[in-house]
């Protein structure tokens, strides 16, 4: 039972997010033998305020 967990920044859709765990679970399969419907995925996003890169939060950027 291959779990992912994907952390990203807010601000997409929900048809991309959709796009993303299906191209996702996809290379899992591919790659790992692994059953569609044992794959699990966990989307953790994040609002910009809470991610800083070089010290300058994401949502300043």
């Amino acid at each position: 039972m291959p779990v992912v967990q994907v952390e990203l920044l807010e601000g997409r859709s929900k048809e991309q997010l959709a796009k993303m765990v299906e191209d996702v679970t996809a290379a899992i399969v591919k790659n790992t033998g692994a059953q569609r419907e044992a794959v699990h995925i966990i989307l953790r996003e994040m609002p910009k305020d809470h991610y800083a890169v070089g010290g300058v939060l994401a949502s300043d950027r």
